[in-house]
């Protein structure tokens, strides 16, 4: 019988990629999720029976151990970009982190893979403190875990291009936040699966962090260029001050905190991360390290899903000037 795979975060934008990438490798795979029912797309990414579905909470330990029953693996993409009532930071980058890896540690379970952030760190942004205190808890429960970084990740549900892209439709200027200089390197969710996929193979991967990021890297204001270049919406790009723009991510932080299931535009901790470049440091692992080299761009796989932004839909030709 071929192993099982156990993936906490299964139904999010890089856990279907991640489910879908294990399947293909003839994995069976068990998605642990809080509402199972609402998972039914999930079960079709594989063969008849390869896909599980079930119940599981990461704030009640009996339901984490009960999802790990007779599991070989376990991958965690666990995580918010913002926070929203009791779906914060500290509880689910590091309480929930914490959590899987020991109930992972007292099955004998010592393949993990943490999905953790490029940029974790002791300071900073609190995303980036609860990302890297998740790792370090993960670490001390299971020494064998193997921790991926990725950058800035891509794809069609992705919360970056899509968001500016959503911006550019009703704003007329976009903000340069700190000059639009912070440097970035897009990664493509497919390219993030496969590194899971791979974490989880290969033996040489055991106890070590890999930082994951594209082939090129790009100004925040490169970025923005392509996205409204490529939306056929030109648009002003107005320099913002870091000691504007927190205030403002305060505000839209706090405001949108208090409406349920709808993203901030804009948040004082997503400031504070843009003041740090977002790209490979070179101190540990890349993702060519595990084997994934063939790795996708932004230019190839981006204008696929952005046309929807285009003011008369997917099939505007680019107008040139006469």
């Amino acid at each position: 019988m071929s192993e099982l795979v156990v993936v906490f975060g299964g139904s999010g934008f890089i856990g279907k990629q991640v489910v879908r990438a294990l399947a293909k490798r003839g994995k069976r795979v068990r998605i642990a999720m809080r509402r199972p029912h609402l998972g039914a797309e999930l079960r079709v990414m594989g063969d008849v029976g390869q896909i599980q579905l079930v119940q599981a909470n990461v704030r009640f330990p009996d339901s984490i151990e009960a999802a790990l029953e007779d599991a070989d693996a376990v991958v965690n993409l666990v995580a918010v970009a913002h926070e929203s009532g009791k779906q914060n930071f500290e509880t689910l980058h590091v309480e929930a982190a914490q959590a899987i890896a020991e109930a992972a540690a007292k099955r004998g379970i010592t393949r993990v893979v943490q999905i953790s952030a490029l940029g974790a760190a002791e300071k900073g942004a609190k995303y980036a403190r609860t990302k890297y205190r998740g790792e370090q808890a993960v670490r001390a429960a299971v020494p064998t875990a193997t921790i991926l970084r990725p950058s800035v990740v891509f794809g069609p549900e992705d919360t970056f291009f899509n968001r500016f892209a959503r911006m550019a439709t009703t704003a007329p200027a976009l903000p340069l936040i700190g000059g639009g200089k912070t440097k970035f390197q897009p990664i493509f969710v497919g390219d993030v699966a496969e590194a899971v996929c791979a974490a989880l193979d290969r033996a040489d991967a055991r106890g070590r962090t890999y930082e994951l990021g594209g082939p090129r890297t790009y100004t925040f204001k490169q970025l923005l260029e392509f996205i409204t270049a490529e939306i056929h919406r030109p648009r002003a790009l107005m320099p913002l001050a870091f000691v504007f723009a927190q205030p403002i991510g305060l505000l839209c932080g706090w405001v949108f905190g208090l409406i349920p299931f709808v993203a901030p535009p804009l948040t004082g901790d997503q400031v504070t991360m843009l003041k740090r470049d977002n790209v490979v440091s070179g101190e540990v692992g890349v993702i060519a390290d595990l084997g994934v080299t063939s790795l996708e761009s932004v230019e190839a796989i981006v204008p696929s899903y952005l046309w929807r932004f285009r003011p008369y839909g997917q099939f505007q030709t680019k107008q040139n000037p006469a």
